[in-house]
């Protein structure tokens, strides 16, 4: 093992969970990309760092967008979700990542 297949404890901080939707699925199989939420604090070259270190892929891009939360009713009183920072991340030809695996 190199010094660059470690994987630090920030990695699994960076990535909280792959978000597994059929929007998320359909990116998958037509861009060759993967869809996760990761820290709000995260930033572009983290979140590739992180997934290049966890699943050994090759990362071409990384898109973030952050979701606000909805209000909604909980119990009769309104209550607000909380935002969610997704990451779309771009893998280079010939690498995947099959999430429903899990790490």
């Amino acid at each position: 093992m190199s010094a660059t297949d470690t994987t630090k404890p920030e990695h699994y901080d960076v990535i909280v969970r792959p978000i597994i939707t059929e929007k998320a699925t359909m990116i998958g199989e037509t861009a060759n990309a993967v869809v996760f939420e990761v820290a709000k604090s995260a930033s572009k070259p983290q979140i590739k760092d992180a997934v290049e270190a966890l699943f050994g892929v090759k990362v071409k891009a990384v898109n973030t967008a952050i979701t606000k939360g909805k209000t909604k009713r909980f119990r009769g009183r309104p209550g607000v979700r909380s935002d969610v920072k997704k990451a779309y991340v771009a893998l280079e030809a010939g690498s995947t990542i099959d999430v429903n695996t899990g790490l």
